[in-house]
Formats: C-alpha cells, structure tokens, sequence
C-alpha cells in the first residue's frame, strides 16, 4: 500500500515538474517564467521527495534535508535572478501593469512632471 501512496505522490510531483517546463514555454517574458519555473519546480520537487520517502521510509531523513534545501534555495535564486534582469533592464511583457521596482529604485526618475 505504501509503494501505491509513493508512486502516486511522486507522479503528481511530476506533473508539477512537467507544468513548471510547460510555463517556461508559455510565459511571455523572463519574470514571468521565473514566477512559474520557481513555484511549480518547488513543488514538484517537494512532492516527488515526499513520495520518494513513503516509497522508502529509511531515506526520510536525507530526503527531509534536501527538501530543506530546495525550500531554501529556489525562491532565493529566483528572487536574485529577478533583481539582476530588472537591474539590466529586461524588457517585460506589454500586458504587464505595473513596476513596483522601478519606483522603488529611482523615485527621482518617474515622477510626474
């Protein structure tokens, strides 16, 4: 029963992994495809790591330290990937609103006139 519970977990993990590729092909610029590579990936790998530990139980402490690393990883390399591309001036998408960086960079620069 253990092993259908694992494998389980582990294929909805994949699909994560697998919607997290699928966004990185839609998304129309690079922060949007940070956004969406960084959640579903995180997830993805975290559900599969789960799954991986129900499927074998004495793993659970090795796997438990890699799921730590990955919570702690992906969202820091994404938000400094994201930084760098807006420091550079990476176009966005036209849909895209507003720029809450852009203000908060140079107030001086986007005032009204």
């Amino acid at each position: 029963m253990a092993e259908l519970i694992g494998s389980i977990v582990v294929l909805v993990g994949a699909f994560f992994l697998f919607s997290a590729g699928l966004g990185l092909l839609r998304m129309p610029d690079t922060f949007t495809r940070i956004q969406a590579g960084t959640k579903a990936s995180t997830l993805g790998n975290i559900l599969v790591l789960a799954g991986l530990g129900i499927y074998h139980p004495e793993w659970a402490l090795k796997l438990l330290i890699i799921a730590y690393f990955v919570l702690m990883t992906n969202p820091l390399s994404s938000h400094a990937l994201s930084r760098v591309a807006h420091a550079i001036r990476t176009p966005m998408a036209p849909s895209t609103m507003a720029d809450a960086l852009r203000d908060q960079d140079d107030p001086k620069e986007n005032k009204p006139r």
